[in-house]
């Protein structure tokens, strides 16, 4: 089990150093071809982060262990916001625009909602099994496409050309971009397999395993790019970062596992569902409550305390 344990953590580590790499020579390339900075931030940035929960998701689809692939992007939505954001709050409190708070934060409640519909065929339609389906994938892709038009439109309505991406040889960038893929393919095996064995060996659900363990763990490229942009004072990044992300996860990861292989649901993911929805709400409802738009340092341990409520409950469920 230790050593199930110790590869679990090793793929983990090796998925987040690949999805850096993959962002960072990515996000080169795309500023020496003239792609404008806010663009490489909402698209390649957002879509770097959520790589390591893709590469779990699309192996776990492969492998047949479906409950993994749900619980996985499912428990990273609920870590995000109340465990990422709330530590991130702690060390310093998030000034949020109206934007992302009437815009972007609705939408990832949405993308909640959608999921807990599209994959509760029993309990709307009354039919035999809860999955989310090909077409259902389709569904969700299709608001991924309308997400992307969003960011697009965003693009070219701001003018800010602030840019602090670093650049590398053309060469260099390639190499990044080829080590990335490759070790994001090594570190999801490893990950996958691990938390497979794990979830046997323990007796624990994979679902359990997802929601915790991988989710936390797919979850940290977010944690590192809201800490540095809290840090650097620019508490949007930090907050647009974390909604962005939950956004990719449900509308693109989800979408992408469900084409590859149909997620039935099992009953208890839905607990799980509607505390991400809550949480979102959560966070909406703190834009309005003290400081106006302000994510407050007692909100964040405010969130922190809900996840540790939320891990118990998992457990006590087991």
């Amino acid at each position: 089990m230790l050593f199930n344990l110790f590869v679990l953590i090793a793929g983990l580590a090796i998925l987040i150093k690949s999805a850096d790499w993959l962002v960072d020579g990515s996000s080169s390339i795309a500023k020496k071809l003239g792609v404008p900075c806010i663009v490489i931030g909402l698209t390649v940035v957002a879509f770097g982060t959520s790589v390591p929960e893709l590469v779990v998701n699309i192996l776990s689809s492969f492998k047949g262990a479906t409950d993994l692939a749900i619980g996985n992007i499912i428990g990273s939505n609920i870590a995000n916001i109340i465990l990422i954001l709330g530590i991130t709050a702690i060390f310093y409190p998030l000034a949020i625009n109206s934007g992302t708070t009437w815009k972007e934060i609705p939408l990832s409640l949405l993308a909640a909602i959608l999921v807990f519909i599209l994959a509760n065929d029993t309990l709307i339609d009354g039919t035999g099994e809860s999955v989310l389906s090909h077409i259902d994938g389709l569904v969700l892709l299709s608001f991924f496409l309308i997400f992307l038009y969003y960011t697009y439109s965003i693009s070219r309505s701001r003018t800010d050309s602030k840019d602090n991406i670093k650049t590398y040889r053309g060469w260099l960038s390639l190499i990044m971009i080829c080590g990335g893929i490759a070790g994001l393919a090594l570190g999801g095996k490893l990950a996958v397999d691990s938390a497979i064995k794990l979830a046997e060996i323990a007796g624990l659900s994979q679902a359990f395993i997802g929601l915790t363990i991988v989710a936390v763990g797919t979850s940290l490229p977010e944690l590192a790019a809201s800490a540095v942009a809290a840090y650097k004072k620019n508490p949007d990044i930090a907050v647009g970062n974390i909604v962005g992300s939950n956004i990719f996860n449900i509308f693109w990861i989800l979408g992408v596992s469900s084409i590859i292989r149909p997620l039935p649901l099992t009953p208890g993911m839905n607990s799980s569902i509607i505390v991400a929805a809550l949480a979102t709400i959560l966070l909406f409802s703190f834009m309005f409550i003290g400081k106006r738009h302000i994510l407050e340092r007692w909100q964040g341990v405010g969130f922190l305390i809900c996840y540790a409520g939320y891990l118990l409950f998992l457990i006590s469920r087991g």
